[in-house]
């Protein structure tokens, strides 16, 4: 498709406004100021537009004019953008980066490697998305995102995956300081824990089967999106439930939330990175390296962080 509107045309209108004049721009561009005049009086009459108002001393951008210029910055800059990108993807780096993690990890478990990542002025834009049970595998398996942290071993679905194993994650049953059970004679029972709502961290996975841990069958359930607003609904005394421990050391310490022991224990779980094995990105695989040795993805208690 043709277009009267080029991207030589657009540097010569913006090197003639940053100029000041026509010969500021011809200098710039080492052109001669007639090949300058040539290029607006084409662009004029290939859009049948006035972009120069020529009728006082010096001419001066129409309205039209100004409008050209301003949006044509947008695409010099996004001309300058695509060539950037498209050496950069010639060298093995994409252009974004999606990485998902486990609930049971916060966020900011991922933020010293990004910090890292950026001191290499690769222009990657790196993607965060917070995922629940399943939903890890689930979104590393659709390829919504390209790089998992905290996957577990149960929900692993079939496929040419690699993995690393982060360390194990160990699980407290806790309840807020003023609820009946944080009183209660323990071991507890599921009789003792069945009479209250389950706090719920809602599985994020869109196709594989959903998993949920530690609901007893005649047990109500209050749902929440992820793990933080299960941990606050708990402080609230709403709901109760087994917590990732290195997520409530501050909680445990100032007595806003209780550790009860029960009868039947939940045992720890091993957390992993993991990615499509074929898969071999630069900014992929500095993550992959970075992360597999970073002290603040290891599913600890906070106090040991």
């Amino acid at each position: 498709m043709h277009t009267a509107i080029t991207i030589d045309a657009l540097k010569v209108l913006d090197a003639i406004d940053r100029k000041g004049s026509f010969a500021g721009a011809a200098g710039e561009l080492f052109r001669v100021p007639s090949a300058i005049s040539y290029t607006v009086q084409k662009l004029e009459e290939d859009l049948n537009v006035a972009i120069y108002d020529r009728t006082g001393h010096r001419a001066r951008l129409t309205p039209a004019g100004h409008y050209l210029l301003e949006e044509g910055r947008t695409l010099l800059e996004a001309a300058e953008n695509l060539a950037h990108t498209t050496r950069q993807v010639a060298q093995g780096w994409e252009t974004r980066l999606r990485i998902g993690f486990n609930s049971l990890l916060p966020a900011q478990c991922l933020f010293p490697a990004i910090r890292d990542f950026y001191q290499l002025g690769v222009p990657v834009d790196v993607q965060i998305v917070e995922e629940v049970f399943a939903g890890t595998w689930d979104a590393l398996q659709s390829r919504r995102v390209d790089l998992i942290i905290g996957a577990d071993n149960f929900s692993k679905p079939a496929g040419n995956f690699t993995t690393r194993a982060l360390g194990e994650m160990p699980f407290v049953f806790a309840v807020a300081a003023d609820h009946p059970l944080a009183s209660a004679e323990e071991p507890l029972s599921e009789e003792d824990i069945s009479r209250y709502p389950a706090a719920v961290a809602a599985d994020t996975s869109r196709s594989l089967p959903p998993g949920h841990a530690g609901i007893f069958r005649r047990q109500r359930a209050l749902t929440v999106a992820n793990i933080d607003q299960k941990i606050a609904i708990q402080v609230a005394g709403l709901g109760v439930g087994w917590l990732p421990e290195a997520r409530i050391g501050r909680q445990l310490e100032d007595g806003s939330l209780v550790a009860k022991r029960v009868h039947e224990a939940r045992q720890p779980i091993m957390l992993h990175l993991a990615r499509h094995a074929e898969d071999q990105g630069k900014a992929l695989m500095w993550f992959w390296h970075r992360l597999s040795q970073d002290d603040a993805v290891q599913p600890i208690p906070e106090g040991v962080l």
